[in-house]
């Protein structure tokens, strides 16, 4: 309990995932549980086990795998949850469950209509449950930064009786400047001594949550929760990668600190993150924004080109960005390749290797240079696919009088290949409608995105959409991959329907 190592908790999967068109399938959670094990963390938030079955199998994937992390699972302060959260975790080597319930005012009497006694009885319950499953739990005081201090000591005494281990206090809402929440910790550290860890989970909504992160540091926490690129629902969460480089960064103010992070891993995993959930980082974000660690002001470019540290503090090089990677070509084999993605970050199969390995030679005859962001592209549109119920086989495309644009497709279902045309209002139009005739499905776009996902005439098109379909209310994503950027718009189309039909568990007739 006395130890300065700061101990990090990546909630990237579970809150990170809560961001809207976040949502990842089982496979692209392992693939970044993975990376997020080779980044160092040391507690996996895998995600909220009965939530969904989608949740309960990518956890229970990641238990299996995951070897040097501690691999946990959310739970309500209900059996059921905890149930459930335990049952996720059991295969994992190191295993954590953590249970909550809301301690502010406000939200115990609108949200959970119980007295206060009421939720120090829940919660003792709780963990004491949790308890007869593994041995280290930990409890969380929802809305902490809302909640009366002296309830919160009286509730944590209490579950740490029942046996918690580490007691999180997150400033749910974002509401807490980093003086208050370094008061806070401060006075809860003094009442807890060396009895549990004390961890802190701030949100970024007023955008001091790394701030009042370090505060938290300063003041008594041992545990930070945040996630890749500070993802998360509403404004995110504390971003990972800015609290342990200010740590890194700053020995003269936090040299007792230090995390388990190794930091050549920062850059490879917030672009696994990024190319997975289709949400990239504002440019000027601080560590991992494309524009970190470039200089346009000549006063500027003229003093660094003299000596580095006079206007950059961190190498590029130190969290394992090269802005120069050309890494393959055309001529490359498989074995190179095969490396390349290692080195990446990514674990792949060697049966998916070669499906991947095939895309890239026909990428790589269509663009004489292929960066590291190439690959990631090819391999993150691989892994995020779920069963093809419909494939795209041909689109052709032309212009019609009046500003109507005419779309062709040919899709393969059920063993049949369906080729049909229909007129849109432009070409978008058009491949949307197409698509759905053949597929007797109406979509509804919600939202459509593309970006080059490299410099360059023939640099590929990532694009995004997010479409609900008929009946089913949830805004389902899809992605396409193509240097033809209306060829990777049909692909993200139908990428949203095989998604849909993956998640209604069954086929269309």
């Amino acid at each position: 309990m006395k130890t300065k190592n700061i101990i990090i908790f990546d909630t990237t999967l579970r809150d990170g995932e809560q961001s809207p068109g976040a949502s990842m399938n089982a496979e692209e959670k392992t693939q970044l549980a993975l990376q997020l094990e080779k980044l160092g963390v040391d507690v996996i938030e895998a995600g909220f086990a009965v939530a969904s079955p989608g949740d309960f199998d990518a956890i229970r994937r990641i238990s299996d795998q995951v070897k040097s992390s501690v691999v946990c699972s959310l739970a309500r302060a209900l059996d059921n949850d905890i149930k459930v959260a335990a049952d996720a975790i059991s295969s994992a080597k190191f295993q954590r469950i953590h249970t909550f319930i809301a301690t502010s005012p406000i939200h115990m009497k609108y949200k959970l209509k119980m007295t206060p006694e009421e939720v120090i009885k829940k919660a003792v319950n709780a963990v004491a449950y949790a308890k007869t499953f593994c041995n280290d739990i930990e409890f969380s005081c929802e809305d902490a930064g809302r909640s009366d201090i002296v309830f919160m000591k009286e509730i944590l005494d209490a579950v740490i009786e029942a046996g918690a281990t580490t007691l999180n206090i997150p400033d749910t809402v974002g509401y807490r400047m980093p003086s208050e929440m370094g008061a806070i910790i401060k006075t809860l550290h003094k009442s807890v001594g060396d009895r549990a860890i004390i961890s802190v989970h701030n949100h970024n909504d007023l955008g001091v949550a790394v701030a009042s992160s370090i505060e938290s540091i300063l003041n008594g926490a041992r545990q930070v929760e945040c996630t890749i690129n500070g993802l998360g629902e509403r404004a995110g969460n504390a971003a990972l990668e800015e609290i342990v480089m200010a740590l890194r960064t700053r020995h003269d103010i936090f040299g007792e600190y230090d995390t388990n992070i190794n930091i050549n891993e920062i850059y490879h995993t917030s672009r696994l993150v990024s190319t997975i959930t289709g949400i990239e980082p504002q440019p000027n974000k601080a560590i991992v924004g494309k524009n970190a660690f470039l200089h346009e002001s000549g006063i500027h470019q003229n003093g660094v080109l003299k000596h580095m540290e006079t206007y950059e503090i961190m190498k590029a090089s130190d969290i394992g960005f090269d802005i120069n990677s050309i890494v393959l070509g055309k001529h490359s084999g498989r074995y190179a390749f095969k490396d390349k993605l290692t080195k990446l970050g990514f674990h792949i199969k060697d049966s998916e290797i070669d499906k991947i390995f095939v895309r890239f030679k026909i990428l790589a005859d269509a663009k004489k240079e292929i960066f590291d962001e190439d690959i990631r592209a090819l391999v993150s549109s691989e892994i995020s696919k779920v069963k093809e119920v419909f494939k795209l086989i041909t689109l052709q495309l032309s212009d019609c009088n009046l500003g109507l644009a005419n779309a062709a497709v040919t899709i393969s279902y059920d063993g049949k290949e369906v080729t049909d045309a229909a007129i849109g209002n432009g070409t978008m139009d058009a491949v949307f409608k197409v698509i759905d005739r053949v597929c007797n499905i109406q979509g509804e776009l919600r939202d459509y995105k593309v970006d080059a996902v490299t410099k360059g005439k023939n640099a590929l098109a990532r694009v995004m959409v997010k479409v609900i379909f008929e009946e089913n209310k949830s805004i389902i994503t899809g992605h396409g991959l193509s240097v033809d950027t209306m060829l990777a718009t049909a692909n993200a189309y139908i990428d949203a329907l095989n998604s849909y039909f993956f998640m209604k568990g069954g086929f269309k007739n």
